[in-house]
């Protein structure tokens, strides 16, 4: 399996989403309750390998952390919790990027076949 390009610059909008720029010129726009459902941590994706969407009412990104050269940590505030134990790995976030040439390239495999229609960001 080839490499995930690796991000060389990440915006945050907290409210609204995460943009990163990836070395090979393809821009990501995450929506932040997406992340958010699709995250990878243990106890919200099991260790099934598919991914599950579980939605979380107005999650607030609080807080982003670089994990060594290969993964971001997100904290979250799920209304009053702190969710801080997803690594989203370079490969996972280009991997979940909701654009159109992403979700084409990865057809029925790609993770928004996973959510409900009406919550998948729109293209």
């Amino acid at each position: 399996m080839a490499l995930a390009p690796l991000p060389i610059e990440v915006e945050v909008e907290p409210a609204v989403e995460l943009l990163v720029t990836w070395e090979d010129g393809h821009r990501s726009r995450y929506p932040v309750y997406y992340l958010r459902g699709f995250c990878p941590c243990a106890s919200c994706q099991g260790h099934g390998g598919a991914w599950n969407f579980h939605h979380i009412d107005a999650p607030k990104l609080t807080a982003i952390e670089e994990v060594g050269s290969y993964a971001l940590r997100l904290v979250w505030d799920d209304g009053g919790t702190t969710h801080d134990t997803g690594l989203y790995t370079f490969e996972t976030l280009r991997e979940l990027c909701p654009c159109a040439a992403c979700r084409a390239a990865q057809g029925e495999t790609h993770p928004t076949a996973r959510m409900p229609a009406a919550l998948a960001p729109p293209l």
